[in-house]
């Protein structure tokens, strides 16, 4: 196994970018899992460009499989006063398979300030049953990550609401910046409309859009609390929304996805 850390900090220069040779325990049955796929983006930029401000809002297209020796692409699209939009593509032996938009910010002052994210019940981890104990072989990528349910619906179980919550952790901690670690914990969770399913059968992310609420990404112990709801599934597509909160209760990403949905 090859731990999450030691593939951010394998990322070797290349022309026009980055290469990066991702392991088989990092696959989510023929491509890399996709918040591995995401993560890669976001690093390369990291690494491409110095003194960036924090990460605000990315957008990823899961265009194709991730396989193989992998290219990454990072540009800068613009150049403001207190923001950087970066383009990246990352590129597999069967082409392009994902490409991320990223928005990074400066903080400024501000008069307004609001939160609409409630806090939910926050049922202490270990009080919580084993998430991923029976999930299938071929989601490799689990091995690196312990998740407990809090809450919700399980994976085809024939679920009327299709709505989960989990505790996420990496099971060894990372040493990377804290928007690298949580982004390649919160694409995680299955979707929510696999709760509506009784059989398994094939789910896969399209698209990811998703918006970081705070500046301060810590948390207690490498928990976050992660909740997924299907708000749409039809005509073979989900639109499910998502909302990350830290031991303390504090949201600090929200995002959506669009799942097509087989079977």
């Amino acid at each position: 196994m090859t731990e999450f850390t030691e593939i951010m900090n394998s990322l070797q220069a290349a022309d026009d970018g980055w290469t990066v040779t991702v392991s088989d325990d990092w696959l989510q049955g023929r491509t890399v899992y996709g918040g591995m796929a995401a993560t890669l983006c976001l690093q390369g930029a990291l690494r491409s460009f110095a003194d960036l401000p924090p990460l605000r809002s990315a957008q990823f297209a899961f265009i194709g499989p991730a396989s193989g020796a992998l290219q990454i692409r990072p540009t800068v699209l613009r150049k403001g006063k207190s923001t950087v939009f970066a383009g990246v593509d990352l590129i597999g032996d069967a082409g392009l398979a994902t490409r991320a938009t990223l928005c990074f910010g400066a903080a400024r002052a501000s008069a307004l300030a609001h939160v609409a994210i409630a806090s939910p019940e926050m049922k202490a981890p270990d009080s919580c049953p084993d998430f991923f104990r029976n999930a299938p072989p071929v989601l490799r990528f689990l091995e690196h990550i312990e998740g407990r349910h809090v809450g919700g619906s399980l994976p085809f179980s024939g679920s009327a609401h299709p709505e989960m919550m989990l505790w996420l952790r990496h099971r060894v901690p990372p040493q990377t910046s804290a928007a690298v670690a949580l982004l390649a914990l919160a694409d995680a969770p299955p979707p929510a409309a696999s709760t509506m399913a009784t059989t398994p059968s094939p789910i896969s992310t399209m698209t990811w859009s998703l918006d970081m609420l705070t500046d301060n990404i810590t948390t207690d112990d490498g928990w976050w609390l992660i909740r997924n709801g299907a708000e749409q599934i039809g005509n073979g597509y989900s639109s499910q929304a998502m909302t990350v909160w830290n031991a303390q209760g504090e949201p600090v990403m929200a995002s959506r996805q669009n799942v097509a949905v087989f079977g």
